[in-house]
């Protein structure tokens, strides 16, 4: 059985600029827990977004260059 997880910005501190700087996948694409999905950047630092679980990159929801905030869903994973 197989359901969508999405994936949110995390708290990072105090960041109220946050861009997506890299996708490292793709939709379609089969991950495992802990590997890196993208790039967040604030103005102090980067930030990897792992995924929690192995799975399928359902559905990209932001996109590279992005400004994004803490909560908001950047990926759907589907959980297999």
């Amino acid at each position: 059985m197989s359901f969508l997880l999405p994936l949110h910005v995390p708290d990072i501190g105090d960041a109220k600029n946050i861009e997506l700087v890299a996708w490292y996948v793709s939709e379609g694409d089969t991950v495992n827990e802990g590997q890196e999905l993208c790039e967040l950047v604030t103005d102090k630092a980067a930030f990897p977004l792992e995924a929690p679980h192995n799975g399928i990159i359902a559905e990209i929801v932001k996109k590279k260059g992005d400004v994004v905030s803490v909560g908001e869903v950047l990926v759907h994973l589907k959980k297999t």
